[in-house]
């Protein structure tokens, strides 16, 4: 395939919509903004597509940011992905994309979207790089980029770095969104699994603090007496 524009990618998309699908797909980003809309496409059809798009140019992606679709959008994310995880990407090409992620965060603005690309867009890039940036995300008051600079940290738990995941996790852990008390306690989880101690140390502070939701996410791992324990530390 050479055409890979923006046209191409949606009009290859648009062959699979499904009128019947799109009330169902709307549950997906009812926390979006209020002119998204659906086509009525499942996820694997529109990862599949995306995927013979990959080699797309950022600014063809960018068009795709602008959509109101939200099919179209999770394309362009996904193409984001797909070429973050290339073996033989350029450190110049790494921070276009990184740089094009952070410049159109207006866009990124579903959970699924910042789930499917920031970790190897955002964390993967910053990964042997100064940090401030996902500390400056936490503290923002928009919850996208919240959300992002906690799942953006599971770039760093795959190659075994788990410190800048619980500093972002305390900076969130009372946060007021639940969609942040299930990201904290999500990837606390997955950093315990590389440091278990560093998860105990977090949750002897906060435990008995920090939302219900975000201690259940996080001891899901734990045998039943330590998930006890710690249920008995939390908020009733």
């Amino acid at each position: 395939m050479e055409n890979y524009t923006a046209e191409h990618f949606i009009h290859e998309l648009s062959q699979h919509k499904n009128e019947a699908d799109i009330e169902k797909m709307k549950k997906f980003f009812k926390g979006s903004d209020k002119n998204t809309r659906a086509l009525g496409l499942n996820m694997r059809t529109v990862f599949q597509v995306a995927k013979e798009f990959t080699d797309m140019p950022l600014d063809e992606v960018e068009k795709l940011l602008e959509s109101d679709y939200y099919e179209v959008r999770m394309g362009a994310v996904s193409i984001m992905d797909f070429q973050a995880k290339k073996k033989k990407i350029t450190d110049e090409h790494r921070k276009a994309l990184f740089d094009l992620y952070i410049q159109r965060h207006d866009r990124i603005n579903n959970w699924d979207f910042v789930d499917r690309s920031a970790p190897s867009v955002v964390g993967a890039y910053l990964l042997d790089k100064p940090k401030d940036i996902l500390y400056r995300l936490a503290h923002s008051e928009d919850i996208w980029e919240r959300r992002t600079a906690m799942v953006s940290t599971y770039g760093f738990i795959k190659k075994g770095f788990t410190q800048a995941t619980f500093e972002i996790a305390e900076i969130l852990v009372n946060d007021k969104e639940d969609l942040i008390n299930k990201a904290v306690g999500s990837f606390i989880r997955e950093a315990g699994k590389t440091d278990e101690e560093a998860l105990k140390q977090f949750l002897n502070k906060h435990a008995a603090t920090m939302p219900r939701i975000t201690l259940r996410y996080a001891i899901e791992k734990f045998d039943k007496s330590t998930k006890d324990y710690y249920l008995s530390l939390g908020k009733k």
